[in-house]
């Protein structure tokens, strides 16, 4: 049995809700302690998460790719 510690996640302080169109959109920018990249995941207002294949080497690019997808996809993209 490991007795190592878990891995701690670290949150973005970009991390934020967005509305749109009436909707709004939690967007989570999260990495574990021990990684560079940054994960990306946006959950609509009945908990269905989105999350991105590709990571991010800062948190603020991150955050770009979720204002880019909304700009060119719309809102509807992460509704149910």
């Amino acid at each position: 049995m490991s007795t190592e510690p878990e891995p701690q996640l670290i949150q973005s302080p970009l991390s934020q809700a967005i509305t749109r169109e009436g909707h709004i959109l939690k967007v989570d920018i999260y990495r574990l302690e021990e990684e560079v990249d940054w994960v990306l995941e946006v959950v609509n207002e009945t908990g269905t998460s989105h999350v991105w294949d590709d990571r991010f080497a800062t948190d603020q690019a991150a955050l770009d790719a979720v204002h880019e997808a909304l700009d060119e996809e719309g809102i509807t993209a992460f509704l149910d």
